[in-house]
Parts: structure tokens; sequence; C-alpha cells
């Protein structure tokens, strides 16, 4: 079975329009990449845990918010890695350069045998339409334009 995971697409109106709340991966393997590796706070599934509490825990543990109010349920997607990604829309609102979020250990650099932790999200953001598109990963851009279009 493929690998499931699900998230939280957090989003505000601004007098600019509105705003969708992304987070970029930390670890070394993501520090050079930027445009098209954002997402949206998300992460896997545990044995017998309902996406939408999937969703919740992974973006409190990502970004140190726990998401509250009319959860609206988008379309899941499949990544071109095979993952299915689940997401629910709620908004609310943040701030970006505050977020706290768990660390995970890696053995780098590779082979070493040292073991380093490092920030599962290493920058969070609020980006427009136009530029959400830019910086998301590709397939996951689908969840704003489904957002966009059942708000507008």
């Amino acid at each position: 079975m493929a690998k499931q995971s699900a998230g939280i697409l957090l989003y505000r109106k601004t007098t600019k329009g509105l705003e969708f709340f992304l987070v970029h991966p930390g670890g070394p393997y993501f520090r050079n990449k930027d445009l098209g590796w954002w997402t949206v706070p998300k992460g896997e599934l545990l044995p017998d845990e309902l996406p939408l509490d999937a969703a919740i825990r992974e973006f409190e543990e990502e970004t140190g918010y726990r998401p509250e109010g009319k959860f609206i349920e988008l379309q899941p997607i499949v990544q071109k890695g095979g993952k299915e990604v689940f997401c629910w829309a709620v908004a609310g609102d943040l701030d970006a350069k505050r977020i706290t979020c768990n660390t995970f250990d890696l053995e780098w650099p590779p082979k070493s045998g040292k073991t380093v932790a490092f920030d599962e999200v290493d920058k969070a953001g609020w980006f427009c339409m136009e530029e959400s598109e830019k910086h998301i990963n590709e397939m996951q851009f689908a969840f704003i334009k489904e957002l966009n279009a059942l708000l507008s």
C-alpha cells in the first residue's frame, strides 16, 4: 500500500486577497532547495489514526500552532513518488517567524557515525496565490486552487 500523509492548508483573508501558510522542510537535503519544495504542514498517519486527526497533530508538531475552526476537506492528491496526501483547509493566523517544531535525528554527514538533530521545518511563510504556486510542491498546488475556487 502506498504511503499516506495528511496535512492542513491554513489560510487567511487579507486586504490583498487570500494568503496560504506553507513550510519548508528542514534538514541537509533541503538546505539549498527552495522554489517547488515548500509544502503544506503534513505527515504520515499513525496506525489506526484518522486522517484529519493526523493532519491536526502534524500541523501542531511542525509549527507549534494547533489549528481550530471549520475544516474544509479538499480532494486528495498523489505526489510524484506515489504518496497519497489528504488535506483540509482552515482559516487561521500565526506568526510565520515564530514557529516551533519537532526535530528528527539523521546520520550526518552520511557514513560519519555522527547523529545530528535537525528541525522538521526550517522556515515558514504566508504566500499569495501567485507566490504559492512558485514555492509549493507542484502536485500540492491543487489544494490551493481548489480552496481558492471554493472561497471565491
